[in-house]
């Protein structure tokens, strides 16, 4: 009897070349094999209800002409409107918009800080005088605004999952000659309501080449805040989870609070700052250090800025200090930043920066890793 041998031209499994390695090598095939499929899925399904409104608000631009359309939202100045023979989402310069109707329920914010949630309409006004807009709060009471005062509306519905919206990103890098990798995944989405919103943020980071240890960085943020009843006030809670290869970091948690203000809120930027107390549990990779725990109780200052150009390009950037209490001396600081360039509809091409720095890391481990990535961001909802 003849046999026959077949070739496996498959590449052997590499076994990890220390204990460090073999976590993060898991950690990156379940992050491709799960975390892209989940956050995917996730998006769109967020993003199928949203498309599913009728077209029937009514907007009239101040050189007349008038369009029946879909009212999306308004954020950074521009009015975001789609239309039933457009393809995609029509940005609309805000000034230019001379009346706006629809039956919608938005959330609308003024520049003073305050929040009201209603349908739209606009008041006829004498020739000259600023655009206003009623906001019909119930059938019996309306709030009448000055256009410009009006920095963001969201639409939001009855129904929950027509309250997010978010992006998802995604960015890789290959080279033949040293078998270089590097990928970046992003994922935010944001739920809003009159008084209060909540958002949640996760970016993942690899990068791998010949003859050295893959690198990873994966972290997860929450936020969730609510306005005080003074304008620009709000009091707020946040969460992060951090792995880091380079830090030798297997889960870093940090949980915090405290109470913060708009110090500017227009239709071009948006900054705030937040003040409070956090509380942050490290656990360290065992090989490296045995005593792989430490928790440290610390001060907080958490700063948010948004600076924007008319549908062409924003800045997004978030920073948290944490000087230690229960560790003098000792300081953390963490930043994020992502540049974004509209290429066409909801596509968007981004450069990120990230960066995390300890001021007294254990003995042996890396103080600080930072990095940059860019790639193509998909936007769902009003983001």
């Amino acid at each position: 009897m003849n046999s026959t041998k077949t070739c496996d031209t498959r590449p052997p499994i590499r076994a990890p070349k220390n204990d460090l390695e073999f976590p993060n090598i898991l950690g990156w095939i379940v992050l491709r094999m799960n975390t892209r499929t989940i956050l995917l899925g996730f998006a769109m399904l967020l993003a199928a209800p949203l498309l599913a409104r009728d077209k029937t608000d009514v907007m009239v631009m101040n050189n007349g002409d008038r369009l029946t359309c879909e009212v999306k939202g308004l954020d950074a100045g521009v009015l975001y409107v789609s239309l039933d023979y457009v393809d995609g989402t029509v940005s609309v310069d805000w000034s230019k918009v001379a009346h706006l109707e629809s039956k919608q329920l938005f959330v609308v914010k003024t520049a003073d800080g305050s929040v009201y949630s209603g349908t739209l309409r606009t008041p006829q006004t004498a020739t000259g005088r600023p655009t206003m807009i009623q906001v019909v709060t119930t059938p019996n009471q309306e709030v009448v605004i000055d256009q410009s005062q009006i920095v963001r509306m969201i639409a939001t519905s009855e129904k929950l999952w027509q309250r997010f919206s978010g992006e998802v990103s995604f960015g890789t890098i290959y080279s033949k000659g040293n078998q270089s990798t590097q990928y970046s995944l992003g994922a935010q989405t944001a739920y809003v309501r009159e008084r209060w919103n909540a958002r949640a943020s996760f970016d993942s980071n690899l990068s791998s080449s010949t003859g050295v240890n893959v690198s990873t960085r994966n972290s997860l943020n929450l936020l969730a805040l609510r306005l005080l009843p003074w304008n620009k006030w709000f009091y707020s809670g946040l969460g992060g989870f951090l792995q880091s290869s380079e830090q030798g970091i297997t889960l870093q948690t940090t949980l915090g609070g405290g109470v913060g203000r708009y110090l500017k809120n227009t239709d071009r930027t948006s900054i705030s700052v937040l003040a409070g107390m956090a509380w942050q549990d490290t656990s360290y990779h065992q090989s490296i250090l045995p005593e792989n725990k430490q928790n440290i109780a610390a001060a907080l200052i958490y700063t948010e800025a948004r600076l924007f150009k008319f549908s062409k390009t924003n800045l997004d950037l978030t920073a948290a200090l944490l000087p230690a209490v229960s560790d003098p001396g000792r300081v953390r600081f963490n930043t994020n930043a992502t540049y974004y360039i509209k290429i066409f509809s909801n596509l968007k091409w981004n450069f990120s920066f990230y960066g995390n720095w300890d001021t007294r890391p254990p003995p042996g481990l890396s103080g600080s890793d930072y990095g940059t990535s860019s790639g193509l961001s998909w936007t769902f909802g009003l983001k």
